[in-house]
């Protein structure tokens, strides 16, 4: 829900200021919605590189080198999110996100299931762990949607 609150909250600050400065590209919902997902997965990825560690545990024993693989998925999210940025690259960088995110789905699957805590410091309740998963198919819809 962090993750969507970011997305919503830099979507529309990015629309206000399209129109009161009167950038078209930013008065077009599509392009925020691409501009708020590149940004949120820069950041995204970008601590998945400076704090591996802390997110190793949701796929420690279900796939090996669960440190390299952070670090892959974290240097995956910040390519394919720059990728959102650029005309040419935009459509398969989301297509590439998109499949990322279905690809890490089970990882979120094992964290609801085991209870685990959810990663960076998340609220760790319950309710919380199981509504994330709901959010994965509004996270894909989203980037779906920004570049169709």
């Amino acid at each position: 829900m962090a993750f969507f609150s970011g997305l919503c909250s830099i979507a529309l600050l990015l629309l206000a200021i399209g129109y009161i400065f009167q950038i078209p590209l930013l008065q077009q919902l599509p392009a925020d919605a691409r501009i708020s997902a590149a940004v949120m997965f820069l950041m995204i990825g970008v601590t998945h590189l400076l704090k591996p560690r802390k997110l190793t545990y949701m796929i420690e024993g279900m796939i090996p080198y669960p440190l390299f693989m952070v670090l892959f998925t974290g240097a995956l999210e910040i390519l394919l999110g720059a990728g959102l940025l650029f005309p040419a690259t935009q459509y398969y960088a989301g297509w590439g996100l998109i499949i990322l995110l279905v690809a890490m789905f089970p990882a979120n699957i094992r964290v609801a299931v085991l209870n685990l805590p959810a990663p960076g410091g998340l609220p760790s309740k319950p309710w919380y762990i199981w509504s994330r998963l709901l959010f994965q198919p509004v996270y894909i819809l989203w980037i779906w949607w920004a570049i169709n």
